[in-house]
């Protein structure tokens, strides 16, 4: 898979990038019937994001993005190709994050989502939005948090609009 950016705002040097810990996580753009993309509504903190999340132990990456979405938009999916690879170095939690995104569509009927308590508490709603109606949402997105701001919101815009062409 192609990496496609490294995010690093917060200026993180190759020194300091040795001891921070790494989470590797499968993220989808993942598309109904419709034509209409999943994003995550992150309320209480003010932007968007596409769903997915961090693998288990030595989970596969698929296994692990199919379990997310299920979680997370409550969809069965099926993986229809790959988008790219985006890098985080989290400064401010001693984070390298790895990304893989895949194009992935939705598989059966739509069922609810299964939100962790934190994600409640975050105040986390599926959405399905038009490519543009994504698109304009994660570039209206307003994060309260580092976090969103600095980089879940920037990634989830590069992996969109890497994904542009094959949706």
């Amino acid at each position: 898979m192609k990496q496609l950016a490294i995010i690093n705002p917060e200026n993180s040097s190759e020194e300091e990038i040795k001891n921070y810990s790494v989470r590797e996580a499968a993220r989808a753009i993942v598309v109904d019937d419709e034509g209409k993309i999943a994003l995550l509504h992150v309320s209480k903190a003010n932007y968007y994001k596409l769903p997915g999340g961090g693998l288990e132990g030595s989970e596969d990456k698929i296994v692990a993005l199919e379990r997310e979405c299920q979680e997370e938009i409550g969809c069965d999916i099926e993986v229809t190709g790959e988008v790219g690879i985006v890098v985080e170095y989290r400064k401010f939690c001693k984070l390298k994050q790895i990304s893989y995104c895949y194009l992935a569509k939705v598989k059966g009927k739509k069922g609810k989502p299964n939100f962790t308590d934190k994600e409640i508490e975050n105040g986390f709603e599926e959405v399905w939005l038009s490519f543009d109606e994504a698109r304009k949402a994660l570039n209206e997105s307003n994060a309260d948090s580092i976090e969103g701001k600095l980089y879940i919101v920037p990634r989830d815009l590069i992996l969109l609009k890497e994904a542009k062409s094959a949706i």
